[in-house]
């Protein structure tokens, strides 16, 4: 009788450990599947697209970045990016990035230097395509932005949120612009022209520029609106002095990359050539402006709002 209950004993022990060791394999199982799970989901998060449709996938966090245009470093900046090159520019650097090597501009890159900076990634226009195979043999990775509209310069924040792995953090900032520009109170519409110019080299800005983006976002009436795009650059459209002078506009705003008074000067000296351009009320009422370089005439980064701002101010100043 003792044998028999002694059996049954070790019986009901058996049964115990091993249904024990099954759920303990079914959770090490279940953790193993979340882990993969997991996985993947960061795998899947860490590819972007960027401006030319690229996806690019990144296997780890990069540790080294350089860009060529000043927006795009206060944006790396502003997400705790490791910044080993930026663009050579005549002012301070921005705080951060004062070791950094300087990288030329978009336009005249000193490919030396980007090979010294040797960066993870290095952030380029899509003008820069021609010049891409050789760095991205070197091991970079090469990502292509814009700044065509607020809304690009958004997207390349959420990207470089997914490229640092700080999604949460690239997000606030793109929210914060979002309530600042909700927050900015439209003016009364004022007629405007929008050039974009170096010395003799004039282009009316169309709404899809980033300029143009911005005086729509403020209220303003762009009068190139429907002008034909240049083939070469699209967001642009050739001057037309006679849809100029018969829209006569409010004001006309110079966007620019180099001296704004000589670029000025230079504009006032085309403008003496055909005399009905004294006729347009933005002439006689001296309303004729340069608008800042560093917010019109590159990308601004986290910037955006302050052109915003600064555009409104030079409307309001029109009416």
């Amino acid at each position: 009788m003792k044998w028999n209950r002694l059996m049954l004993v070790l019986a009901l022990l058996t049964v115990f450990i091993i249904v024990g060791c099954s759920a303990e394999s079914s959770d090490v199982s279940k953790q193993e599947e979340e882990k993969e799970d997991a996985t993947a989901e960061i795998e899947q998060t860490n590819k972007i697209t960027d401006a030319l449709g690229n996806e690019i996938t990144f296997e780890k966090t990069p540790e080294s970045f350089a860009a060529l245009n000043p927006g795009e470093i206060e944006m790396l900046v502003a997400l705790g990016a490791n910044v080993v090159g930026r663009p050579t520019t005549h002012g301070p650097a921005i705080p951060g990035t004062e070791e950094a090597h300087e990288l030329g501009n978009p336009h005249n890159p000193n490919f030396e230097k980007i090979a010294e900076a040797n960066p993870d990634v290095l952030i380029v226009p899509p003008s820069f395509q021609q010049c891409a195979n050789n760095l991205q043999n070197q091991g970079m990775k090469v990502v292509y932005t814009e700044a065509n509209s607020v809304a690009d310069i958004q997207k390349t924040l959420k990207n470089y949120g997914v490229m640092l792995n700080k999604v949460e953090e690239a997000q606030k900032i793109i929210d914060r612009i979002d309530a600042d520009i909700a927050a900015i109170e439209k003016v009364q519409p004022v007629r405007t022209l929008l050039v974009y110019g170096a010395p003799g080299t004039y282009l009316a800005a169309l709404p899809t520029s980033l300029s143009g983006d911005i005086l729509e976002k403020v209220g303003g009436e762009n009068i190139a609106a429907d002008f034909p795009k240049e083939d070469q650059y699209p967001q642009y459209a050739s001057l037309s002095v006679e849809k100029i002078i018969e829209r006569n506009p409010e004001a006309v705003m110079l966007i620019t990359h180099g001296d704004p008074e000589a670029v000025r000067g230079a504009f006032e000296n085309e403008m003496m050539k055909n005399p009905a351009w004294k006729n347009l009320d933005a002439v006689k009422a001296g309303n004729v402006t340069v608008l800042p370089s560093h917010l019109f005439g590159t990308n601004p980064g986290t910037k955006i709002v302050d052109a915003l701002e600064e555009m409104k101010n030079q409307l309001q100043e029109v009416q």
